[in-house]
């Protein structure tokens, strides 16, 4: 089933921009190798559950993923072919907000070569340009 929040304090929000760069969220810091995000863009919370499925095949029940993104924003649309007004549509999906240089998948507990086949799987699952990193070593 797709991510959502359990409960959230308002049912609709404003669409916004994403605006600069991750400051927060933007290193490895749970496994060994990351997916870093090159673009801004909402992914679903549909798209991060594929990657999740494509990258557990991928690694065959060894090692250990991390999800580092969850969609806390409902994304609204009104039906096709409604005249303007009557208000808002209803929320449709959820939806993560993503910034260039964020983290949105870790992989610990494999190989390289492995690691690098799950993050080009779940990059199939994306909107967005991605890109393997690794883990900053710790001084």
């Amino acid at each position: 089933m797709a991510m959502q929040p359990n409960r959230t304090k308002f049912r609709k929000v404003h669409r916004g921009r994403i605006r600069g760069t991750a400051t927060a969220g933007h290193r490895v810091a749970f496994g060994d190798f990351g997916l870093q995000s090159l673009d801004a863009a909402w992914i679903s919370g549909r798209q991060i559950e594929a990657g999740r499925v494509a990258a557990s095949r991928a690694i065959g029940g060894q090692g250990k993923i991390w999800i580092r993104v969850f969609p806390h924003k409902p994304i609204s649309a009104k039906p096709a072919e409604t005249r303007m007004g009557t208000g808002k549509g209803e929320p449709e999906f959820w939806a993560a907000v993503v910034k260039p240089g964020t983290i949105l998948f870790e992989l610990g507990g494999v190989p390289e070569d492995k690691a690098k086949l799950a993050f080009k799987r779940i990059a199939h699952k994306l909107p967005i340009k991605v890109k393997m990193v690794k883990r900053l070593p710790t001084t």
